[in-house]
């Protein structure tokens, strides 16, 4: 392509065709919507105008319930396989609801009718172990019990269903903790329901002795189903959840990437005492951990391995802040994505990038350093 052509960013991008940057990263790893290129230093993914008749098209498909293995046959097959795929999707459609009418009609004559159980809004499949796993990692991003008193929604979990997804999603304002799930097993429509953070440890206690589980939801209720038909209802509970995909949408112009042995970093910062600032600064290959001051009388630096990119920096952290994030990750080494020394670094295990953390640096007495 020509240097002059547009390329979009994934948020951007979706923006401008109406798919959230989730459902582009799935649809990537599906193979049915790639991007133009994917920057090799950032990772970042590239799209190009050209490409958004083909992804608005993809959007149509899926809204009008085509399954994903139809909506790339018509994409991607001829024009006869295109026609069969959606006269079969119109023929299941109206059998559909053909079979909907009968019912309804049938009840509004006053047929003795057992009424059904009410269907979910939403629906996903996926394993016991890894919902298990998904509200332990974010548990640590759940605020503590002053702040649910001033502010009782973060006091709850975001569950999310969408786009053969499940992103189970907390905060406490100077932590934000994603999972997501990829789904075995999908139908309905989008939805969300929050789930006060100690009913869903009970959940999860519940799910991982289940091999799998369907999640649904409907309104501000739902249930998990294990094997045999056992399951577990839940309630939502009332409020309105921050709007995390803003904040993640908002990380950019990032210049620091920092790639550690997660233990080894989790417990340079551990051995600071309680609320002391932490200071981390990136060289060729290895960050330094000290304290925030600069002074003799705290403990002394402890360097640790990394392999990093970007200018020298000077950062400080919260260990209490951040240590749970660290413990949270999963395999050895640990990624963070810094942009500056004041603005949320994204915390990841460097070979997962399905469990994400943004956690605030704090204020320190120490200055940036550049090159």
């Amino acid at each position: 392509m020509d240097e002059s052509d547009e390329l979009l960013g994934i948020g951007a991008f979706g923006r401008r065709v109406g798919l959230a940057p989730s459902a582009l990263r799935f649809y990537d790893d599906c193979g049915v919507l790639r991007p133009v290129t994917v920057d090799p230093a950032s990772g970042y993914r590239l799209y190009g105008a050209e490409q958004e008749g083909r992804a608005v098209l993809l959007r149509r498909l899926r809204e009008a319930g085509l399954p994903l293995l139809d909506a790339r046959s018509v994409l991607d097959g001829g024009e006869a396989e295109a026609r069969t795929v959606l006269n079969t999707h119109v023929e299941r459609t109206r059998q559909t609801a053909d079979a909907a009418r009968a019912l309804i009609e049938e009840m509004l004559r006053g047929s003795p009718v057992e009424a059904p159980r009410q269907q979910p809004r939403g629906r996903a499949g996926i394993g016991g172990a890894e919902l298990a796993s998904a509200v332990r990692q974010v548990g640590p991003a759940v605020a503590d019990t002053e702040t649910r008193v001033k502010y009782p929604v973060l006091g709850c979990v975001l569950l999310e269903l969408g786009e053969g997804e499940v992103r189970v999603v907390a905060t406490d304002r100077y932590r934000l903790a994603v999972r997501t799930l990829r789904a075995r097993t999908a139908g309905g429509a989008p939805c969300r329901v929050l789930i006060d953070a100690r009913e869903l440890a009970d959940m999860a206690a519940w799910a991982l002795r289940q091999q799998h589980i369907e999640v649904e939801v409907n309104g501000d209720e739902g249930r998990l189903t294990g094997e045999g038909g056992v399951h577990r209802a839940f309630l939502g509970r009332a409020g309105e959840f921050p709007d995390y995909r803003l904040v993640l949408d908002g990380v950019e112009g990032i210049r620091h990437r920092v790639i550690a042995d997660r233990t080894a970093l989790r417990d340079a910062f551990a051995e600071r005492e309680k609320g002391a600032v932490i200071t981390v600064r990136a060289g060729a290959q290895e960050v330094v951990v000290s304290e925030g001051g600069g002074g003799s009388g705290g403990r002394p630096a402890v360097e640790v391995s990394a392999v990093c990119s970007g200018p020298s920096l000077r950062i400080a952290f919260d260990p209490a802040v951040l240590v749970p994030a660290l413990d949270s990750g999963v395999g050895p080494d640990v990624l963070l994505e810094i942009a500056s020394g004041t603005q949320p670094v994204v915390v990841r295990s460097a070979d997962q990038g399905s469990f994400t953390t943004l956690v605030m640096p704090v204020q320190a007495h120490v200055s940036r350093e550049t090159d």
